[in-house]
């Protein structure tokens, strides 16, 4: 994707015309400027991932919603990055503004979907009780933070994560 690879600074209408071929005026007759298309982004990709936690939250058991979150999380993980370089988009118009609120109220939603991911592991005693909401999902998260620097094939690398978050790291006795 031209954003990563360029990095928010690089990234302009005149990289993304050339790339799609067209001129930058046919790319301002949309937008602004880059951070009106760059927030539009971000609202339409948070929005498909609360969209994917509603399907989630859909399995029956907390097993099977482990599962799919973790393939979820780790199925574009360029999403996280992009995330980072959204939260430096400066509100400099309403059309902006108006789309870094929606991208508030997603998250707010996208909060709501996890607390009931990690009250259903708790309710089925898979989460301790007294570990807070928030140290179980930022550790579940954080894992797309862990280089894969042995070049594990994807699969294998999710599968051990899921290990550790399951069982820890310690051998059992």
């Amino acid at each position: 994707m031209l954003l990563l690879k360029h990095g928010y600074d690089g990234f302009t209408f005149t990289v993304l015309a050339s790339y799609l071929d067209v001129s930058r005026a046919a790319i301002y007759k949309y937008y602004e400027n880059k951070e009106e298309l760059l927030s539009e982004y971000m609202v339409y990709e948070l929005e498909k991932f609360l969209n994917d936690m509603k399907v989630i939250g859909e399995k029956k058991t907390f097993q099977e919603q482990f599962d799919a979150l973790f393939d979820m999380i780790f199925s574009d993980l360029s999403l996280y990055e992009i995330r980072t370089m959204g939260m430096q988009i400066p509100i400099i118009n309403n059309k902006i503004k108006a789309n870094k609120q929606k991208i508030s109220g997603i998250i707010i939603d996208l909060f709501a979907s996890l607390q009931q991911f990690v009250e259903l592991g708790k309710k089925e005693s898979v989460f301790k009780e007294e570990l807070p909401n928030n140290l179980i999902l930022g550790m579940i998260f954080e894992t797309v933070n862990i280089r894969n620097q042995n070049n594990i094939p994807l699969p294998e690398w999710v599968e051990m994560i899921k290990d550790v978050i399951s069982h820890g790291l310690f051998k059992n006795n």
